[in-house]
């Protein structure tokens, strides 16, 4: 982490001590601004090769993305993790190309070069219903980290088999689990405090944050999915996938890695490789 990081992490901790003592209610109206703002953006360098910038409108939000090798009957769609965007998953639309299918690539609401300042998981679920209604139908997914969270919320809602194909790669598996590495990383240790942000999450949703769960929703999900985690994740830990795994559902096969973290995975080209010839 660079100096700079650290100090304005520190920064905004202490802010949070002084609001905290202040109003529980305000810091937890902050903190739930906090976690849905991606304070580093990928920002891509320059233009993707071999595709179409598009774009749909979602609460008044331009919404930007990227198409590979329309139109084919095979369509795929790409779904990046918080603080990313769609041009990371370049080399994975390049070999789906390859294999014959159009690919599909967004970045989330106030992601890259969409608009909006916050975002959340009903919002990007919210995204790929839109996609899928404009411009599918669509039967392969690939999902990174918040991406897989989002993309199983809308699996839940959407006509889909067992034909289905979903890739999720160290995806946001429990969201108490985000929450609580968040509340941490700010310092902010009141119950009380967690207990507003609770029901700003309910207010919200009409749910509490257990329900946005992976977990949970592959109850509902009946796609054909590969699974694929790393073991030393500190992002999305490995031990909430485990319990995933532990359910022994016959619609989920699970590749474990070793040493690739949170990032890395998808960059691997073995990951790549697995993945192109699972879809």
């Amino acid at each position: 982490m660079k100096l700079s990081q650290k100090i304005a992490i520190t920064y905004v901790q202490t802010k949070f001590k002084v609001l905290t003592a202040v109003s529980k209610k305000k810091a937890a109206e902050k903190a739930f601004e906090v976690f849905g703002t991606p304070f580093l953006k990928s920002v891509r360098k320059g233009p993707l090769k071999n595709t179409e910038e598009i774009l749909i409108v979602l609460n008044n939000k331009k919404v930007a993305g990227y198409r590979w090798n329309h139109p084919q009957p095979k369509k795929a769609l790409i779904l990046h993790g918080f603080g990313s965007a769609a041009h990371k998953f370049e080399d994975y639309a390049t070999l789906l190309v390859e294999e014959g299918y159009e690919i599909l690539a967004f970045d989330a609401p106030a992601h890259g070069d969409s608009e909006g300042i916050t975002t959340n998981a009903i919002e990007y679920c919210a995204m790929i219903e839109k996609v899928i209604e404009e411009l599918g139908p669509i039967d392969s997914f690939i999902a990174h980290s918040f991406g897989g969270i989002a993309l199983s919320l809308a699996l839940e809602k959407l006509p889909h088999d067992k034909n289905t194909k979903v890739v999720f790669i160290a995806p946001a598996t429990e969201t108490t689990s985000a929450v609580d590495g968040a509340f941490s990383m700010l310092k902010i240790k009141n119950a009380e405090v967690r207990n507003e942000f609770e029901k700003i999450v309910v207010a919200l949703s009409g749910k509490n944050t257990e329900w946005f769960s992976i977990r949970r929703a592959m109850n509902n999900i009946n796609a054909s999915v590969l699974w694929i985690h790393d073991e030393d994740d500190d992002i999305t830990p490995w031990t909430d996938a485990e319990k995933v795994q532990r359910d022994n559902r016959a619609n989920i096969k699970f590749i474990l890695t070793k040493g690739l973290g949170h990032r890395k995975i998808y960059h691997d080209k073995a990951v790549k490789d697995r993945v192109v010839q699972f879809l």
